[in-house]
């Protein structure tokens, strides 16, 4: 005989920023660490500057435009960087908003597993 179990999982609630009192410098530091991982994850490749000076671009105007929420600054990073061409990178934009995502909750001292 087969039991059911439900179990009872409560949505993680979403991640807000901040607002932005200095997006250069947000985009800067970003840029900074996108760079840095992307060099460590695989090898530095000359394309990681690229991709890592794009993302800052489009997270740096999204923040000036007032978007504080991480899954919308996400899905903008994903959705222009589709545009950038990954043909000479290990990567490609899911990985870029991942690591985005990972560099910010990160900074924040959020622990990922859990959403807090």
């Amino acid at each position: 005989m087969r039991v059911a179990i439900a179990l009872m999982v409560e949505p993680i609630p979403p991640i807000t920023l901040p607002p932005a009192s200095n997006p250069a410098q947000e985009g800067e530091w970003l840029r900074a660490a996108l760079w840095r991982w992307l060099n460590q994850e695989f090898i530095p490749e000359d394309a990681n500057q690229q991709i890592a000076e794009r993302a800052a671009q489009i997270f740096v105007r999204q923040r000036m435009e007032g978007e504080n929420d991480l899954g919308a600054l996400v899905m903008a990073i994903v959705t222009e960087m589709e545009s950038f061409d990954f043909s000479n990178s290990f990567f490609g934009e899911f990985a870029v908003a991942n690591a985005v995502i990972d560099l910010l909750l990160d900074s924040l001292g959020f622990d990922r597993c859990c959403g807090q």
